[in-house]
């Protein structure tokens, strides 16, 4: 099998094996209390169906339709173009939903063009981001007085990395602020909403019919949610990218990797290069003398002897001269 689909089947059992741990945690840190909190919450509508006489279908109605009008009018402007973030950007919060036939048509329509339009958006200004940032490394690294500055991926991922940290402490000051959360909350509720998962625990603007009363406060969570998917998806994109070059750079480091030789098998070198001599310094001198030896007994022992260039070069007016040579010697 090869390396890349064992370090497919890899990456399936590791994510299959990841979402086993989260269950079991969850489990263990969820099932009780909400058990309680499903058991406290059937003693009161109990109670209050002996207070006032209602039906278990009664109360059901009730509080069905006293949800959707805890933030007050849902479907104004604000809020319906707080619906329309939620569903293009996949956050899907759940607060609110069409009751008419129409709008949910409408919205299954919409969501087929805004969906595919925004992930193309965030991409498109990742990518203007993230060269927007690698020109302020490069002027940063120039005031440094270096000679030849260079931005790596590197130094991208970090600042993405940063830049998110300060994106979601940002969100974490205002929403703590006007929404009364704790910190925590709040952290919890701009993490939740900038990686898209939406469980919809926490929401802003869902109280107090704010949609309606604090309308700076309204664009500033519409500019948040979007220019922190901005900065995300940027981060994230770099990320990708990242992994993908290492993937890409895999078969070349593999290929450059020397393949491992056994004991006192010949070096296998490719034909297009030379072989090395055997030894090298002193050993080579020896043997290039020896051939000279070799070649001097020769020419002794043989009056015929010629050196390798004379045959089919001399021409004849030239051989009396080396016989006549030959003769001397």
């Amino acid at each position: 099998m090869r390396r890349p689909s064992v370090r497919a089947a890899g990456l399936v059992l590791c994510t299959f094996c990841y979402l086993l741990v989260g269950a079991a945690v969850f489990d263990a840190l969820e099932s009780e209390v909400e058990s309680g909190r499903q058991r406290l919450l059937v003693q009161k509508r109990g109670a209050l169906r002996r207070k006032f006489g209602f039906s278990a279908e009664d109360y059901s109605e009730l509080e069905r339709q006293a949800e959707p009008h805890r933030t007050g009018c849902q479907w104004k402007f604000a809020g319906s173009f707080y619906f329309a973030i939620t569903v293009i950007t996949t956050i899907g919060y759940g607060h609110a939903a069409p009751g008419t036939d129409s709008g949910k048509v409408f919205c299954k329509f919409y969501v087929l063009l805004g969906i595919p339009l925004t992930l193309v958006t965030f991409q498109s200004l990742g990518e203007r981001l993230n060269a927007l940032v690698r020109r302020l490394l490069l002027a940063a690294k120039r005031c440094l007085g270096l000679r030849r500055p260079r931005v790596s991926t590197e130094n991208l991922v970090v600042s993405g990395l940063l830049a998110c940290a300060a994106t979601l402490a940002l969100g974490t000051v205002a929403f703590a602020h006007f929404e009364g959360w704790t910190f925590f909350h709040a952290y919890y509720y701009c993490f939740i909403t900038l990686t898209t998962i939406g469980f919809g625990d926490f929401v802003a603007l869902h109280s107090g019919e704010v949609l309606q009363r604090k309308p700076p406060y309204v664009a500033y969570s519409f500019l948040y949610i979007l220019l922190g998917l901005t900065v995300i998806s940027a981060f994230l994109n770099l990320v990708v990218l990242r992994f993908l070059a290492a993937s890409a750079d895999w078969p070349e480091r593999a290929a450059r990797r020397p393949s491992p030789r056994r004991p006192g098998a010949p070096e296998s070198r490719g034909p297009w290069l030379p072989r090395r001599p055997a030894s090298s310094g002193g050993s080579a001198s020896v043997s290039v003398s020896c051939h000279v030896h070799q070649l001097e007994r020769r020419a002794r022992d043989n009056l015929g002897f010629s050196p390798p260039s004379s045959p089919g070069v001399v021409s004849g007016g030239q051989a009396p001269r080396l016989g006549a040579r030959r003769k001397s010697i």
